[in-house]
């Protein structure tokens, strides 16, 4: 009888704080990200990839969360690493499409892969730079309030050669709109590891263009919301006004 009595307040306890047990999945990742902890980053991955049960909005905030990591590992040069989680990632996304789920993300994320795999190996460009293009079109076209086709298709048009149609200026303009979509639910910002990662990219990309007094405001306005950001506060932000004293 008393066993029994422990069972029921053990289930009540997570149906009240189940929601709470998903936020810690987001706090925890952004705790990571700000403070570059990406053994942590990689642990909620893993837990979260263990869950037996998986709703479909749990698999796609886990992608999300695969999606930061792989970007990490191919930027340190993890190719294995990076290819282990591309394939559980695709799995995911391959899943999602099939039940027809949110399809204008499941898109984005395409598009992502296609990139990833590129990183991968540069020998797919032909085949994977053309995939990544329609997916991130797709994307726009299902749904002008999906930030993340955005930031795609003003990655493609950034790193894409000008003899192939790309053009850095729209990259950028592509990750502002990216910005704005986002800005447009403030609630939906605190603790959001990808508003920080848009801001990023706009503070790079105006680095990489020279504009330096424009990366400069990004920079600082991250650092406002977040002091202790790790990589602004030490790498970008410090390179940047080194770079600035040289010109």
């Amino acid at each position: 009888m008393e066993r029994a009595k422990y069972r029921v307040i053990i289930l009540l306890m997570l149906i009240i704080f189940g929601s709470d047990l998903n936020a810690n999945y987001r706090s925890e990742i952004y705790f990571a990200y700000v403070n570059n902890k990406m053994e942590l980053w990689k642990n909620v991955i893993d837990r979260m990839n263990a869950v037996p049960e998986k709703s479909n909005d749990f698999i796609l905030e886990l992608v999300n969360y695969q999606y930061g990591y792989i970007g990490y590992c191919l930027g340190y040069d993890k190719k294995n690493e990076a290819k282990k989680y591309l394939d559980l990632a695709q799995k995911n996304i391959d899943l999602l499409e099939k039940r027809n789920y949110r399809l204008s993300l499941v898109n984005a994320y395409n598009a992502a892969f296609c990139g990833f795999r590129i990183g991968l190996n540069i020998l797919s460009v032909p085949y994977n730079g053309f995939r990544s293009i329609d997916y991130a079109e797709t994307a726009m076209g299902q749904d002008t309030g999906n930030y993340l086709g955005y930031v795609q298709y003003g990655n493609i048009q950034f790193y894409m050669p000008k003899s192939f149609g790309g053009s850095k200026k729209e990259g950028v303009g592509y990750y502002i709109k990216a910005r704005e979509i986002l800005e447009k639910d403030p609630a939906n910002l605190k603790e959001n590891w990808n508003y920080l990662a848009v801001l990023i990219l706009i503070g790079q990309s105006y680095y990489y263009l020279n504009d330096y007094a424009s990366a400069k405001d990004i920079y600082e306005y991250i650092l406002k919301l977040e002091p202790g950001f790790t990589y602004v506060r030490d790498e970008l932000y410090p390179q940047l006004l080194n770079k600035m004293k040289e010109s």
